[in-house]
């Protein structure tokens, strides 16, 4: 819901860093890679009870990810970029979850839910993605005019899942609520999704 309007804040101080990251020979899958490799980072702090430490983490995987795309179309976009790009967020925003439920077992069926939830809004998305990709002539986002792949919004982004996740790094003990309740507010967006493919293609099945 506010990716677009936060990144038209960011992206000129990420496309500035991006470009500095460009001159040292640094590419954007490897800032991909790098991101994810923080994420885990910062999951395997929340196992070990070091919640501020694993926020570190999770604000730098988070400014790596955030920097791979304005590289990327700096120097020279790739599909395989894309993609790389897509499973090391999938994996770091599974993963952020699990971590939770191990380090705070009663909390576990919540993670669970936080995950089930994730998978919902991912899948939702891509499928959509594919369907677009098929059928180009008949949607346009200009939020996909720079990506590897049509882009469709919601009601939780990705600005909305790092505030959550970032907050529940400042409070672990809330873990629960947090993502009950973020849990919740995703299957909002994958109705509004649901209901965008149908509106878009349903009279094609």
């Amino acid at each position: 819901m506010l990716d677009s309007h936060i990144r038209k804040q960011i992206d000129p101080a990420l496309i500035r860093m991006a470009s500095q990251l460009g001159r040292l020979g640094i590419t954007a899958n490897q800032l991909s890679i790098t991101g994810l490799l923080l994420g885990l980072m910062a999951g395997i702090c929340v196992m070990n009870d070091a919640y501020l430490a694993g926020l570190c983490f999770f604000c730098l995987s988070r400014l790596a990810d955030g920097l791979d795309g304005p590289l990327a179309r700096l120097t020279q976009p790739t599909d395989f970029g894309g993609f790389l790009d897509i499973v090391c967020d999938f994996i770091f925003y599974s993963f952020i979850p699990f971590s939770f439920a191990i380090a705070q077992p009663e909390a576990a069926i919540a993670a669970g839910f936080l995950m089930l939830s994730f998978m919902g809004t991912g899948t939702s998305f891509l499928a959509y993605a594919i369907l677009q990709a098929k059928h180009p002539q008949k949607t346009a986002s200009p939020a996909s005019k720079h990506k590897s792949f049509y882009y469709l919004g919601g009601l939780t982004e990705g600005t909305e899942t790092i505030a959550v996740l970032g907050l529940c790094f400042l409070f672990p003990e809330y873990f629960s609520w947090l993502a009950w309740g973020f849990g919740i507010l995703c299957w909002f967006t994958v109705i509004t999704r649901i209901r965008s493919a149908w509106l878009d293609f349903g009279k094609d099945c």
